[in-house]
Formats: structure tokens, C-alpha cells, sequence
């Protein structure tokens, strides 16, 4: 078998579930409409709940992450890259969910932020999806501009 070991494949694939249980919030319009997608939800919830068992969860998980995986050159690199690479997705939906609290929802929970919303979340589940699935094929999942910035963080 060529690539990582299947345990590095599969803790690279892990490692998605952090932007994954992060978008949730933004699928909400779309799990009322079509109630078998919250099934996606599953493999995220663990975190959604550590997530809000410990005060600050999101933070104290982003920074153990950063700080333990993506940056401890003694992690085999197909972990830290994945690791890394689902952090800075990450970082990008805390931005958008600021934009859309402070923003968008005093402007009203009508049909343009339900789809700015729908978008943010299967944009992301198509990420986290593409992910995952190349982290299992042992491959690096290149995400352009992403991927180029974890690269340039990594080396």
C-alpha cells in the first residue's frame, strides 16, 4: 500500500470534523427542509458536544490542536497537514459567523441569508467531503489557496 499508514489516514480524515461542527449552524434551513441530511450532523456530533461541555470549547479545542498537532514536528506531516489545513476552514467560518451575527441576521432571517447560510454549509460539507475522502486515498486534499498556506506554514 502506498502513502501514510491507514491510523495517519484516518486521524487526517478526523481532523475535518472541527469545520464540519462548525458549518452545522449554517445548515439549519436545510435540515428543516429535508430532515435525513441532519445524518450528516452524526459524525460531528461528539464535538459539537465537547464543544459546549467545556466553557470556551472551541477555543481550548482550536488552540490544543494548533498548538499539539500542527505545530509538534514529532506529528507524522499527513496529520499536521490535515490538521492545519481543517483549522484555517475553520477560521474562515468563525469569520463568517461573526459577518452573519453582527451583520446579516439584524437584517432579518429572510430568504437571502437562509441562502447565504445554505451556500456556507454545503460549500463547506463539499469541502469537508473532498477531505476526507482524499485523506483516506492517502492523498493530500489540495484545496487551492488552502492548501498553499498550510504548505507555506508546514515548511
Amino acid at each position: 500500500m502506498e502513502g501514510p499508514p491507514i491510523w495517519q489516514r484516518l486521524l487526517g480524515a478526523l481532523a475535518y470534523m472541527l469545520p464540519l461542527s462548525d458549518a452545522l449552524r449554517f445548515g439549519q434551513s436545510l435540515f428543516a427542509m429535508f430532515p435525513l441530511l441532519q445524518w450528516l450532523a452524526l459524525p460531528a456530533l461528539p464535538l459539537v458536544l465537547l464543544e459546549r461541555a467545556i466553557p470556551f470549547g472551541s477555543l481550548v479545542l482550536f488552540l490544543l490542536l494548533f498548538l499539539l498537532v500542527a505545530r509538534n514536528p514529532r506529528v507524522p506531516y499527513p496529520i499536521r497537514f490535515n490538521v492545519l489545513q481543517a483549522i484555517l476552514i475553520d477560521i474562515v467560518l468563525v469569520l463568517l459567523t461573526l459577518a452573519f451575527d453582527t451583520v446579516l441576521a439584524p437584517l432579518g432571517g429572510g430568504f437571502a441569508l437562509r441562502t447565504l447560510s445554505n451556500t456556507v454549509f454545503l460549500g463547506t460539507l463539499t469541502l469537508v467531503l473532498f477531505s476526507v475522502i482524499q485523506s483516506l486515498r492517502g492523498k493530500e486534499p489540495d484545496i487551492p489557496t488552502v492548501s498553499e498556506a498550510v504548505r507555506m506554514q508546514l515548511y
